[in-house]
């Protein structure tokens, strides 16, 4: 009897459970509808973009045209003319950017580590050192480069003490350099790689540290088999989080770089856009930019095998 009814109930809903009662499917359907509005933005305000950006890219200029102007077209040339001519800027670009990503991490590992870790169950002290470090935010980040102008100054304590130290020439300087611009570059985006690394290590589980301890690993051997393996997501999303955005900056580059040789591609983009108005060099450059940093970044993350990035 109780089989029939079983039977009898599985056959009344069908082989695979039926349909979906009326209430479920208005409830899915209500899912759906609330993605309407962010596929809007997304569609207004990311894709146009970037359909137009690649459209400006194949424009020419308007045959006896005043400055400026230009009329649709596919000349697909204005890409190979970009690159030819500012290749330096580019390849410039992704070096600072690296240089930047790695001293970033090498400075925000530690500082995660000593949050996440060692200051585990002393929430003051755990907030107070979050607060240092989220602070930068709190103002402009024109004005925080703007202060590494003053920092790096000739006449300030930095480039004074590193001349008395003899590590920098009598007549040698901080500013205009390549080094003022990474330095730059590693301080505004700091907070960037040292926060998704906190993240990953406050979830660890500290049982895990304590059964490398118990399993005789010193130090050292546990932090290297256990606590870097675990903290890799974090590793990688803050490396994205600060190569992606320095590959593309110019505030940096402007205002604590050269007009010569630390000239990035966000400047060159800025002033074909701005101030020659050759929109198609610039779409251009854009467009190579943005291809290329997809491209590396893709390559990084199948290397890192980081599932959850992906």
């Amino acid at each position: 009897m109780s089989i029939a009814a079983a039977l009898g109930t599985e056959a009344a809903a069908g082989p695979l459970g039926g349909a979906a009662p009326p209430a479920q499917r208005r409830a899915r359907s209500g899912a759906y509808l609330l993605l309407i509005p962010g596929l809007a933005y997304l569609v207004v305000f990311f894709v146009l973009p970037v359909v137009a950006l690649l459209a400006t890219s194949l424009y020419v200029p308007v045959p006896g045209g005043d400055v400026g102007q230009f009329q649709p077209a596919f000349h697909w040339q204005n890409y190979t003319a970009a690159l030819a001519e500012f290749w330096p800027q580019l390849v410039r670009s992704f070096a600072f950017a690296l240089v930047a990503t790695v001293a970033a991490l090498l400075i925000g590992y530690p500082i995660a580590y000593v949050i996440a870790v060692k200051a585990r169950g002393r929430s003051f002290l755990q907030g107070l050192l979050l607060v240092l470090l989220i602070a930068p935010f709190f103002t402009s980040f024109i004005l925080r480069t703007v202060a590494w102008k003053q920092i790096l100054a000739d006449d300030a304590f930095v480039a004074t003490a590193l001349r008395w130290l003899h590590v920098l020439p009598a007549d040698g300087r901080l500013t205009a350099t390549a080094f003022a611009v990474v330095a730059g570059l590693t301080y505004n985006f700091l907070p960037f790689m040292a926060l998704p690394i906190y993240a990953s290590l406050e979830r660890m589980d500290p049982r895990l540290i304590e059964a490398g301890g118990d399993l005789y690993a010193n130090g050292p051997t546990t932090f290297w088999r256990v606590t870097l393996p675990l903290s890799m997501p974090g590793v990688v999303s803050g490396t994205l989080l600060t190569f992606i955005p320095a590959s593309g900056d110019y505030v940096n580059s402007s205002l604590l770089g050269n007009p010569t040789s630390t000239v990035m591609i966000g400047q060159v983009i800025d002033s074909r856009f701005f101030r020659v108005s050759d929109y198609p060099t610039a779409s251009a450059l854009s467009v190579v930019l943005m291809v290329a940093i997809l491209v590396l970044v893709g390559l990084y993350v199948r290397r890192a095998g980081t599932e959850d990035l992906v």
